[in-house]
């Protein structure tokens, strides 16, 4: 078996992580974020679920420094908050860690190349 295959149990607590994380940094609103909107575009959960590494898309990307910043301060609150979410259904709250999705700026770039 290949070891980037995901198993059904990763993908299912990956869903379900992304749909909290997503919830959780909504509420925050976009003042806690310099007036960035942060969405959620993907998570990805290790085989042995303790690492769940959280991909976040930034708009306007200019921002996206400092609101990857912001988040990585605030990771741990953040995996608390989302611990209270996940305590029924999940052991272990895994260790979060963000990366920015740069899919966003990639279709932009695409675009003006496009135009051109």
């Amino acid at each position: 078996m290949e070891k980037n295959i995901e198993s059904t149990r990763q993908l299912k607590v990956a869903k379900e992580l992304q749909k909290h994380i997503a919830e959780i940094i909504r509420s925050k609103g976009m003042a806690a974020f310099g007036g960035a909107l942060v969405s959620v575009s993907g998570v990805k959960v290790s085989p042995d679920l303790s690492v769940a590494k959280i991909y976040v898309s930034i708009f306007p990307s200019d921002k996206a420094e400092a609101v990857m910043q912001t988040l990585g301060d605030n990771s741990r609150a953040l995996r608390g908050e989302l611990g209270v979410k996940v305590a029924k259904q999940l052991r272990i709250v895994p260790e979060i860690a963000f990366y920015l999705d740069s899919s966003l700026d990639y279709v932009e770039h695409i675009e003006e190349l496009l135009k051109k």
